[in-house]
């Protein structure tokens, strides 16, 4: 009797921490490098993957993620997908929400008008490209994908079949691992902002 391939499942690691995520700044397409704190982040979170077995290792291609990666360094050679850059903030790159509602109260890169940027459901088509492509459905070993907070909760979201505006309830901090898996039938959310420095088990062990 054939058995069926698993599906394999996608290991979140968002970036370490860079000058912009420390100030609460939107970087969206702004090329920063990791400070000295989220180098050591990234090189914990090597620690919080021993014992993976990762078939695949995929980044985006902006400079705080490909570090990331290249300082985790599992293995696979990375490739580099440009569907898993951050969310374009527009006119709003570089800006904070806590200044934005000096002006405006309800203010949230959510629901804001997002000018010469992209809006929610563009990034949640972006999201949906790169799980197709990543192909995990179809077995072939587990993926890591090294990218940015809000691109990620997008990710979530979709991979969880719910509107890309949903991923605003999943918060991801810097530095983090988050684990998408398969029960059953069903996408499901394994693990959520699990701190890189502490192994992550593998829940098929």
């Amino acid at each position: 009797m054939n058995v069926p391939e698993q599906p394999g499942r996608l290991v979140l690691v968002r970036h370490g921490q860079t000058e912009w995520s420390r100030s609460g700044q939107h970087t969206g397409r702004t090329d920063i490098g990791l400070t000295e704190v989220g180098r050591s982040e990234a090189e914990a979170a090597r620690r919080t993957l021993e014992g993976w077995d990762i078939a695949r290792v995929v980044s985006s291609p902006l400079l705080r993620a490909r570090t990331t990666a290249e300082l985790v360094d599992l293995g696979p050679g990375i490739e580099f997908d440009d569907d898993l850059m951050e969310w374009d903030y527009g006119v709003w790159e570089g800006t904070r929400t806590l200044d934005n509602r000096e002006s405006d109260p309800d203010w949230s890169i959510w629901t804001t008008d997002v000018a010469d940027g992209e809006s929610v459901e563009e990034v949640g088509a972006r999201a949906d490209r790169a799980i197709a492509r990543l192909g995990v459905e179809h077995g072939g070993g587990d993926v890591a994908v090294f990218a940015h907070g809000h691109f990620l909760s997008i990710l979530i979201a979709r991979w969880c079949g719910l509107p890309a505006i949903e991923g605003r309830r999943f918060k991801l901090e810097t530095a983090t691992v988050s684990l998408l898996d398969h029960h059953r039938e069903l996408r499901v959310l394994r693990t959520l902002n699990h701190r890189c420095g502490d192994v992550l088990r593998d829940p098929s062990h």
